[in-house]
């Protein structure tokens, strides 16, 4: 049975393999590199979940398929000038195995369940380009693009780089926009 709970200080060794898990997965993808260097989590990982895992202002849950840990999903409040507050979802990653049956949205219903109960003004979340699977997911609980985020790498590009897979520097159109506003 897929499930998600509240983690714990005994699921720390498991979302840190997680966590290092999805770093991999994510980090050799197209804006992988320069995500992992600004967004993602970076070494040593275990204190810095451990921390967030007794932070008030931060929820660590945990996504099981029959009691095993397979996933983790973590989000923090963010103030905002106006005094409100968002959500704003770091992690969330599923083993590869464990995808497309239900683990992840156990997770994700937390986690936005959570951000209401502390009266969100809305939640954000990271989904890398050309990644198709996590903006799918995160459009089905109605977040949307509200900014976009665009980047030039200077100085010598390698043509066989995730970030450049036409193996030309420059401007490339993204597989993922349909255009329009969404």
């Amino acid at each position: 049975m897929e499930t998600a709970r509240r983690a714990t200080i005994a699921d720390l060794e498991d979302i840190t393999v997680l966590a290092r898990q999805g770093l991999g997965e994510l980090t050799p993808t197209r804006g992988g590199e320069l995500w992992a260097l600004t967004l993602g989590r970076s070494e040593p990982l275990t204190p810095t979940l451990q921390a967030e895992l007794t932070d008030p202002n931060r929820l660590v849950v945990v996504g099981c398929i029959d009691d095993v840990v397979v996933g983790y999903g973590t989000v923090r409040l963010q103030g905002l000038v106006d005094g409100r507050t968002i959500g704003v979802v770091d992690d969330i990653f599923t083993e590869e195995g464990a995808r497309g049956v239900g683990v992840g949205e156990a997770m994700m219903d937390m986690l936005i369940a959570w951000c209401e109960e502390h009266r969100c003004a809305g939640i954000d979340a990271v989904a890398l380009p050309g990644n198709r699977a996590t903006k799918n997911f995160f459009e089905r609980y109605g977040l949307t693009a509200r900014a976009i985020l665009v980047h030039r790498r200077l100085g010598p590009v390698d043509p066989m780089s995730a970030d450049h897979p036409t193996g030309h520097p420059g401007p490339e159109p993204d597989p993922d926009d349909s255009g329009g506003d969404r």
